[in-house]
């Protein structure tokens, strides 16, 4: 059994076990029918925000509800590449699946901020908390792998230095 799991490894892992059910479901809503997924739960926010402020025909909505869909499978997109990434022990050991969950956490933490944004100005309050949940969520994660990554190479430097391969003296 390997333990050398990193903490936004873990993490990542988790946030990708919520994110790609939930906004692959929402983005197949939309696919299947573009106006009523759009009004689904998790897509209200964009949605009441769009038909209450911009005067939009519904072949711009629908326009709008695909771009929508491809951005959020896009998220999941990414989320699936990094769990595919970390089931390797040398790529997870390298830090070389971080890019993918970086990726997937910037796309899917501007959506969800942009979400959360459109839900306070339209008052929708059940959206307004699932929106800040994956808000915080993602800007959570991500801040845990800037500081997991930043962390690595420093204590390979002071191991190198010590003359130690990356175990403990004693193995």
């Amino acid at each position: 059994m390997n333990r050398d799991w990193r903490l936004s490894t873990f993490n990542g892992a988790l946030l990708a076990s919520y994110f790609i059910p939930a906004w692959t479901i929402a983005a197949l809503k939309i696919w299947i029918s573009p106006i009523r997924g759009l009004y689904d739960r998790a897509n209200i926010a964009p949605a009441m925000y769009v038909s209450d402020n911009l005067a939009l025909s519904a072949v711009t909505t629908v326009r709008l509800a695909w771009l929508l869909a491809l951005a959020k499978v896009t998220v999941a997109a990414f989320f699936v590449v990094f769990l595919v990434l970390i089931v390797r022990e040398s790529i997870r050991r390298k830090g070389n699946c971080d890019e993918a969950l970086g990726y997937a956490l910037g796309i899917g933490a501007f959506i969800s901020m942009a979400s959360l944004l459109a839900a306070s100005k339209v008052g929708e309050l059940a959206a307004l908390r699932l929106h800040a949940s994956e808000s915080l969520l993602l800007i959570g994660a991500a801040i845990v792998l800037i500081v997991d990554t930043s962390r690595a190479p420093a204590v390979k430097k002071l191991d190198d230095r010590v003359g130690y391969p990356l175990g403990a003296p004693n193995s």
